[in-house]
């Protein structure tokens, strides 16, 4: 054979073998997936998520899948449970089994966690073909709308909270010392802060006789002898203490000293007690005397640090100054500068204020959020507009701003951002609303609209209620009557919670218990501003500072 016959029959057999191949694959169908692949989920008609919040008590789960599937595998394969077992399961199957409508046969739990999961033991009809991947659907049931207390007076309501709240301060106060503990579970650690809270607290509940005048000045003075004999540091406390020994204990790795911003929460609340005292009262007038000396001890002006401007946060004997927090501008320490000023003994110039807290003017900000403008500060957890302002009326203005207008905006603002809820958090609104320090899944965290992680804090919208009275009153509503099954408990409401999450804290804080209670009596009567307020020292203050009122 020539070659030229040799590459004819090479290109002809070449030609008969790309045909039959190429007829081979048009006549043969291709091998299909090897696995089922979950083609779509529907929660009462909601779209494909892998989390699904506020979801229906009796929800319908629709799955579509690319293959009709088994029945007796689904019924092993597909599970729901809980933290307390399975539950069983109604199945529906639909177009061809590749369809499962999938209900609960009971009704679900309000508030509550569940997991529908679909394993891989999942197979179809007729190949037997396996589910690709494990799924998992994590669902949080809704809250249950209805009310879980008869329904009282808004001034009842007021009543119930503040009687409730004042038990974290005077039946759970530290045996030994009287003082506030941090939380329910801090043992013996007990917080200065929190105290002059507390103090203002017994105020409360001695004047709406919630506790006797005796039962009141009893503890009162427990605590003033535990604060005599308790580590200071230049006349301030450190922020934790332990209640029996009145050792410090420190609140991080350097902050083991003076902690002047806890101590002026606490002197606040001091001074409203010596006013609230009756000197003809023998018991009464020995408190005052002995309140006197200590407020009178605190060395205000050691803490601006070799006469600087400014006042620090902190000093330790053991690391001096290397906390290194000056207190430039507007958060929550106007009350250390205002008490600072006002001392009779280690007072400060305005300078101080007007360098420090004012940054000499550079505390102007004049944002806008939402429509509503904001002079000082930006979007801020709302304590900032509580605890300077428990004693410290603030209806009065500076040259920089209107306290009043600036706690009231930044109470709107902080409303607006949870009613306009950018993330989507389950149970934002007009009555679920409130963003400030507190406790959230895991810790302690400074909730704002700036730092938002589906966590509301009782306290925000309580300790508002002089800013914002009738939207207050909506959102404790709707704690109490709505949530109240959840949220209410021995010292009143628990501390925080997280529809989105299902999760309700079981933590109490003395930060966040006591400006409810106190912030609830100035909205009712402004009685702790009114005894803050009528201090001479703090009066003096005041006109140094150029406040106007």
């Amino acid at each position: 054979m020539n070659d030229f016959s040799c590459k004819v029959l090479f290109i002809g057999t070449l030609f008969f073998v790309s045909v039959f191949t190429a007829c081979k694959k048009e006549d043969e169908p291709l091998p299909g997936p090897e696995y089922i692949t979950l083609l779509d989920v529907q929660l009462d008609g909601s779209p494909f998520s892998y989390f699904y919040t506020e979801a229906s008590i009796t929800p319908t789960l629709v799955f579509k899948f690319s293959e009709p599937i088994d029945h007796a595998s689904a019924q092993s394969s597909l599970v729901l449970s809980t933290t307390t077992g399975n539950l069983s399961l109604e199945i529906q199957f639909l177009n061809g089994d590749s369809t499962l409508v999938v209900k609960p046969n009971l009704a679900l739990k309000y508030l509550a966690v569940y997991y529908f999961q679909i394993s891989s033991t999942l197979t179809s009809n007729s190949n037997k073909k396996h589910f690709e991947v494990p799924v998992t659907i994590k669902m949080v049931t809704t809250y249950d709308p209805t009310d879980k207390f008869e329904r009282i007076s808004d001034t009842a309501l007021l009543d119930t909270v503040q009687k409730r709240t004042l038990k974290y301060f005077y039946e759970f106060a530290h045996p030994a010392s009287g003082m506030a503990r941090e939380r329910n579970t801090s043992g013996n650690t007990v917080t200065s802060g929190g105290s002059g809270f507390g103090v203002m607290a017994l105020i409360v509940g001695m004047e709406r006789s919630y506790i006797t005048r005796e039962q009141g000045i009893q503890q009162a003075t427990r605590m003033v002898s535990f604060l005599e004999k308790a580590d200071r540091f230049h006349g301030a406390w450190s922020h934790w203490i332990d209640g029996n020994t009145g050792k410090v204990i420190p609140f991080s790795s350097k902050d083991n000293g003076g902690d002047l911003v806890e101590t002026s929460f606490l002197i606040q609340g001091l001074i409203t007690l010596r006013q609230y005292l009756q000197p003809a009262d023998t018991a009464g007038n020995n408190l005052i005397n002995r309140i006197t000396t200590l407020w009178e001890a605190v060395e205000w002006d050691w803490y601006r640090k070799n006469n600087e401007n400014v006042l620090y946060w902190h000093w330790s004997p053991n690391y001096t100054w290397e906390m290194n927090f000056a207190m430039y501008g507007y958060f929550e320490q106007q009350i250390t500068y205002v008490l600072a000023a006002a001392s009779p003994t280690h007072g400060i110039p305005k300078i101080v204020y007007t360098n420090g807290f004012a940054r000499n003017g550079n505390i102007v900000q004049n944002n806008t959020y939402y429509g509503i403008n904001l002079k000082l500060g930006g979007l801020f957890p709302l304590f900032w507009t509580h605890y300077s302002y428990l004693g410290l009326d603030p209806h009065f203005s500076d040259e920089y701003a209107d306290y009043w207008e600036q706690n009231v905006n930044a109470t709107l603002i902080n409303r607006a951002y949870c009613i306009a809820n950018p993330k989507n958090y389950a149970g934002y609104g007009e009555q679920c609303w409130g963003l400030t320090s507190s406790d959230n899944q895991s810790g302690y965290g400074a909730h704002s609209p700036a730092n938002d992680n589906g966590v509301i804090t009782p306290t925000a919208a309580l300790s508002s209620l002089p800013y914002t009275p009738d939207e207050s009153m909506m959102a404790l509503r709707f704690f109490y009557y709505t949530l109240g099954d959840k949220l209410w408990g021995p010292y009143g409401f628990y501390d925080s919670f997280n529809l989105s999450s299902g999760w309700v804290a079981s933590s109490y804080l003395a930060i966040d218990q006591g400006p409810t209670i106190v912030m609830i009596e100035n909205h009712r009567t402004g009685m702790l501003w009114n005894l803050f307020m009528s201090a001479p020292e703090v009066q003096s203050a005041t006109a140094k500072l150029n406040f106007v009122y």
